[in-house]
């Protein structure tokens, strides 16, 4: 009996991983707040990801990010997962020349989907609060 209360518990704690190794997970995500926005509904900043589990905490990614009051810009960083629910970030936006550090959040909807916040500070000194959808594809 003993045993198979230790399966079953090591059973459930594999099926409730959030990602693994090998994994890709695409995403999409809005600025909510970002200090340099002077007025409401201003501008927009639009981000679309794609990440890859090098290892299960960590992830190498490469995406796109647009501006409704600027140019496109390629963006590419790593993730580390200190739990599956809360993460750091690192990224280099080539086209506006700037790099961000960020924490984030994520919170499983579905077995495959989560919704993730996340604040990021960008190096020319701006601070933005983003809303995103995750997929992770196994």
């Amino acid at each position: 009996m003993r045993y198979g209360l230790i399966l079953l518990l090591l059973s459930a704690s594999l099926a409730a991983r959030s990602q693994s190794s090998g994994d890709f997970m695409l995403g999409a995500g809005m600025d909510l707040l970002k200090t340099d926005n002077t007025r409401l509904f201003d501008k927009a900043q639009i981000g679309f990801e794609l990440n890859y589990f090098v290892v299960r905490k960590v992830s190498l990614s490469a995406g796109l990010e647009v501006w409704t009051a600027s140019r496109e810009s390629f963006a590419f960083g790593a993730r580390y997962y200190f739990t599956d629910h809360i993460f750091t970030r690192g990224r280099a936006l080539v086209g506006v020349n700037d790099f961000s550090l960020g924490l984030g959040g994520a919170i499983p909807l579905k077995k495959n989907v989560r919704f993730e916040l996340m604040g990021d500070f960008f190096f020319e000194g701006d601070f933005a609060l983003r809303a995103g959808i995750g997929y992770l594809l196994r």
